[in-house]
């Protein structure tokens, strides 16, 4: 190649590089809104950033990338949980046929959106800014409209309560708690800790009100699991910010408080929060969840090396082979086939059914390196927005919890969306000290 053709080509890259940064970043700031109310065109907005990503490592010819410890470790998973979905009846491989072996391999958009927002989209200081303030908005969004929809009845867009009083916020069914319970934290510790380092008595009261407000409307939204894991998270925040456990030690009473009197400002929410919850602690081995957990724990027995593959739990549930007692010992009922979902509600209950006990042993270690990253150098210098970020990857990880499916929007989206907004606050706010 000659020298002119080569100075023609750093041209060209010169002009391209930026349309794709800039298409990028846009594809990721808007992902957010889309995650809220256009699940379909979030997927398109992940691809566009994706394409982007991989076009400009191309161009620049630079790959390292590629070596990021936990996306060896991711892309070895993903090609573990691709090669266990392969439908081969004969091994009792890809038990979901050719539907199941194609959501395994789009599984990887999410791992390549997480790298692209770490090394690249999310490098520059304003665009994280930005990134912010759209997911305070979206926070607020959520919030507001729940709280509007408890005191009037009704949310702004004329919706009311789920079965009663379980608050839909902004959505016309009962999902503002799970998203909500994510964005939550990463959006109000930075505001919380910064009023609460003032030490004046008006940003103190101040910074207690917010996080007196996020914990009550948590508890009024009516959903369990997010509630309690938006608690989980709180206190994570604050074992790493010392300035802010008083506030959220006051929070979690008011909360407490909230929920005692549940009985007669909300009643359905007492019933689900705190009889229902109790009923299914007590109970638990026959409880719905149980039944599903043990499902998952038998069809990984019988299938330890390879699982059913990806979405596994689907079709392999139903089938009378893996009808076994549950955790209690009783079989249910009907024999087993009514208890089934479209996935066994854990995250790595859903390891274990997709990839046998490899698949779940791979996915602990992919876990573990996305946390590493994220929790480096909190202790020594606590960072707000990192705190919230890690807290946030924290109560997603969590082992004992009822969760959605792994990678199913439009949580799924909010997790990796979140997890690569926190890679990129990690490595960049290094590379800048």
């Amino acid at each position: 190649m000659s020298t002119a053709q080569t100075l023609a080509g750093r041209d060209r890259a010169s002009q391209v590089l930026p349309a794709l940064d800039r298409t990028a970043l846009g594809a990721i700031l808007l992902t957010p809104l889309f995650l809220l109310h256009a699940h379909g065109i979030a997927e398109a907005a992940i691809a566009v950033a994706d394409v982007c990503f991989l076009a400009r490592s191309a161009i620049t010819r630079d790959w390292v990338w590629l070596r990021t410890p936990w996306l060896l470790i991711g892309l070895t998973w993903w090609g573990w949980v691709v090669l266990c979905s392969i439908p081969i009846p004969a091994l009792g491989l890809g038990a979901g046929g050719t539907e199941s072996l194609v959501q395994a391999i789009a599984t990887l958009r999410f791992l390549v959106l997480v790298a692209a927002m770490e090394h690249a989209v999310l490098r520059s200081p304003i665009g994280r800014r930005c990134l912010y303030w759209i997911i305070l908005a979206a926070t607020a969004y959520i919030a507001l409209q729940c709280a509007i929809q408890f005191l009037f009845g009704r949310s702004l867009y004329g919706v009311r309560a789920a079965w009663g009083d379980v608050l839909t916020g902004p959505f016309h069914k009962p999902r503002a708690g799970p998203p909500l319970s994510r964005i939550l934290l990463p959006a109000l510790v930075p505001i919380a800790a910064r009023l609460l380092a003032v030490r004046k008595p008006i940003h103190t009261i101040a910074g207690i009100i917010l996080l007196l407000f996020a914990v009550c409307i948590m508890v009024l939204i009516g959903q369990r699991m997010p509630m309690v894991l938006t608690g989980f998270g709180l206190v994570v925040a604050a074992l790493l910010l010392r300035r802010l456990r008083l506030a959220v030690i006051i929070a979690g009473i008011a909360g407490l408080l909230l929920i005692a009197a549940s009985p007669v400002i909300a009643p359905g929410a007492y019933y689900r929060q705190v009889k229902q919850f109790s009923q299914q602690l007590e109970g638990f081995g026959s409880s719905p969840y149980g039944e599903i957990y043990a499902r998952a724990l038998h069809i990984g027995i019988q299938h330890p090396v390879f699982g059913a593959g990806g979405d596994g739990f689907r079709y392999t549930c139903p089938m009378p082979r893996y009808f076994a007692p549950s955790l209690d010992g009783r079989l249910p009922d009907d024999g087993g086939a009514a208890i089934c979902a479209s996935h066994p509600h854990n995250f790595y209950a859903e390891a274990l059914v997709n990839g046998g006990f490899v698949g779940l042993a791979l996915f602990c270690a992919l876990v573990v390196a996305w946390l590493v990253p994220l929790a480096r150098g909190l202790w020594r210098d606590p960072d707000p927005l990192r705190v919230g970020l890690f807290a946030t990857a924290v109560i997603q990880l969590w082992p004992i919890a009822s969760t959605s499916a792994f990678i199913s929007m439009p949580m799924g989206g909010w997790f990796f969306f979140l997890l690569g907004w926190g890679m990129a606050e990690a490595r960049w706010r290094r590379s800048a000290a």
